[in-house]
């Protein structure tokens, strides 16, 4: 089973690892020693508080109903716009985000740089990476 040390925990959870730290301390992130004598965080715990703390992490005003499940709410960094489509990017914690869209979208939205907003992605074909890993 993977572990991960409180730095690349706090990497992780987009949080400082004195934060890390202070909810290990509180009893809400199980800690253990690891061979090294350093506190660890095993893979599976991690995964779970991640879960757990992500849900209404992104709180909506006036809640949207979706059937998306991949939701990325952030600040809108940069508006690029054309006679028909536009490029936006959101910046969510570590996360940047690049979608096309209508002109008409920007506009009906009020999209601007500075506006909070919700990038949301639905896709059939999701890749995933692993560092070190081969195939």
């Amino acid at each position: 089973m993977p572990s991960y040390s409180i730095g690349q925990a706090a990497e992780l959870l987009a949080v400082s690892p004195e934060t890390v730290r202070r909810w290990a301390d509180g009893g809400h992130l199980a800690m253990n020693r690891g061979g090294s004598g350093n506190r660890v965080i095993d893979g599976v715990s991690l995964a779970a508080f991640a879960t757990e703390r992500a849900q209404g992490l992104h709180p909506v005003p006036g809640e949207i109903l979706t059937s998306v499940r991949n939701s990325f709410a952030g600040i809108v960094t940069a508006v690029n716009v054309d006679e028909i489509v536009a490029q936006v990017e959101i910046q969510s914690g570590s996360h940047r985000l690049v979608s096309l869209i209508s002109r008409e979208s920007v506009e009906e939205l009020g999209l601007e740089v500075g506006v909070l907003a919700t990038a949301r992605v639905k896709s059939t074909n999701v890749h995933i990476d692993r560092p070190g890993s081969h195939g």
